[in-house]
């Protein structure tokens, strides 16, 4: 099978897997948690899980745009436009789940930043407001000299990586702190270890959210899915999506 092929099949899987995602946390919070509303009670935190998975669901795909085979032809630039404003439109879920989770403790007076999943979580959007920022500057506005631009591709590539990776801690431990919280209170008929039926449902959105994570990271880590560069392309790389885009013919 060929390699693009191949990729395609794994990015279908993943997109399948986002949406599939986001649909459970939908329902969980619909079905088991009382639904969404925007007035300090329990229904206003049911839209943190939800801004944030999303988050991570559209974080993953923007970081997936310069892999996709067809773009490869395309301009750098508008790839960059598209790269950050996904990144954008997910920063900006980020702080949605952020204002409804700081929301309802204030309201509740629950104290705010107390576990880990909320450092690495809140650590996670500082980094990726950080990330964003300094990619703008440095690759769209290019308001760094060139050298020091091209030092820091590769910082910027792998803090992208590692905030993926705090940001799946993040929503696990969330997911397991949320189940233990809600479960294990006088109000729970069934407790956590006893697993009710919304222990099933949240626990399948965990294994669902890692099953993405670990196919972005797949396709992050297969060189063969990377967008060509104009210096590997003269090291003369035989492989099938170098010739490939040798015969699009593609200017970078």
């Amino acid at each position: 099978m060929k390699s693009s092929n191949v990729f395609y099949l794994v990015y279908g899987l993943t997109l399948l897997l986002g949406i599939i995602c986001i649909v459970i946390v939908i329902a969980w919070n619909t079905w088991y948690r009382g639904g969404f509303a925007w007035d300090g009670t329990a229904n206003m935190f049911n839209w943190h899980p939800l801004c944030m998975v999303s988050w991570f669901v559209l974080y993953g795909n923007a970081i997936l745009v310069y892999r996709l085979p067809f773009t490869w032809s395309s301009s750098k630039m508008i790839l960059k436009l598209v790269h950050a404003t996904l990144n954008l439109a997910a920063l900006t879920l980020a702080v949605f789940g952020l204002l409804a989770a700081f929301g309802f403790h204030n309201k509740m007076h629950i104290p705010n930043l107390y576990s880990i999943h909320s450092w690495v979580g809140f650590a996670a959007v500082i980094l990726f407001s950080l990330q964003w920022l300094l990619g703008f500057l440095s690759f769209l506005l290019s308001c760094v000299p060139h050298w020091l631009r091209a030092a820091y591709k590769d910082v910027h590539e792998f803090f992208g990586i590692c905030i993926l990776a705090m940001t799946i801690a993040a929503c696990l431990s969330g997911i397991n702190e949320k189940l233990i919280f809600v479960l294990n209170s006088a109000n729970s008929s069934i407790p956590y270890m006893k697993l009710p039926p919304e222990a099933y449902v949240a626990n399948v959105l965990g294994v669902i959210l890692l099953c993405f994570f670990l196919t972005v990271a797949w396709m992050l880590y297969k060189r063969e899915w990377k967008r060509p560069t104009p210096y590997t392309l003269a090291l003369g790389d035989s492989s099938e999506v170098y010739q490939e885009l040798m015969v699009l013919g593609s200017d970078h």
